[in-house]
């Protein structure tokens, strides 16, 4: 199925590694040129010339999202690369969680720059490229925890509902400008956080994948592959009559749509 991204121009944050790498990827395969942010470089370099080696476009920013000056950065680059903007990918982001007691002032700013204001401040800069070709697509990738919060989840479940917030909010004002805005909800997607658990237990990360695997209805964790599939298609001229919708890709976990 032709997905229709040839010569579209795709903006990926948090494109290094896991959801974002693989989002980059897929979008990269499906023909469109990437450009790829991060924090790291020598992890972005790497996946740039992954992409590069199976014939795609990139361009990778080593960029911090939180911060409004590379917000701006990041969209001037790619305006000089490439002339445009066509697809927003808003994926930077960690899972900060806690007590809610312990979370510190400090912690909530750190989560809201990084997830909910770079998601703003790119989208804000975006829309007007967007709006020039009447054609646009942005995709905020949030957690099930905003629909449905437990104990102990915050910030990021505060911060991930802001996220739906806005993308239903922007998927109204700007849906007349074709500018397509929708979400992809997560639940447990093999991660590098999750890595970095099992190496803190002591145990194979596998044996830690098996026994999360047992809370999910489908009896797995998920791919950062099938989160690219679905982002791909919010991305695509197939996706042409959705907009403020979200969809969770969490194996059947949440009780709520």
């Amino acid at each position: 199925m032709d997905l229709g991204l040839k010569n579209r121009v795709a903006l990926v944050t948090g494109g290094s590694q896991g959801i974002g790498k693989a989002c980059a990827i897929k979008l990269a395969e499906e023909g469109a040129t990437v450009v790829i942010v991060a924090r790291g470089r020598e992890l972005l370099d790497q996946v740039a010339a992954d992409i590069r080696t199976a014939g795609g476009k990139v361009l990778a920013i080593a960029a911090d999202v939180s911060q409004d000056a590379e917000c701006a950065r990041i969209i001037q680059e790619t305006l000089k690369a490439y002339g445009r903007i066509d697809i927003l990918i808003n994926n930077a982001g960690t899972s900060a969680t806690g007590e809610f007691e312990s979370v510190t002032d400090k912690d909530w700013q750190a989560d809201f720059d990084l997830k909910l204001f770079a998601a703003i401040r790119l989208s804000r800069l975006a829309i007007p490229e967007m709006r020039k070709n009447k054609w646009g697509r942005i995709i905020n990738v949030t957690n099930i925890g905003a629909k449905q919060p437990r104990a102990k989840s915050m910030p990021t479940t505060v911060t991930r509902a802001a996220g739906l917030a806005m993308t239903k909010a922007l998927s109204k004002e700007f849906a007349a400008d074709n500018i397509l805005v929708n979400s992809v909800c997560i639940g447990l997607i093999r991660a590098g956080q999750h890595e970095r658990k099992a190496a803190k237990a002591g145990i194979p990360v596998e044996e830690l994948y098996e026994k999360q695997g047992k809370e999910v209805p489908l009896g797995r964790v998920g791919r950062a592959e099938e989160v690219a599939n679905v982002v791909a298609f919010f991305s695509s001229e197939a996706s042409s009559y959705v907009t403020g919708s979200s969809v969770n890709l969490d194996g059947g976990t949440s009780a709520v749509m």
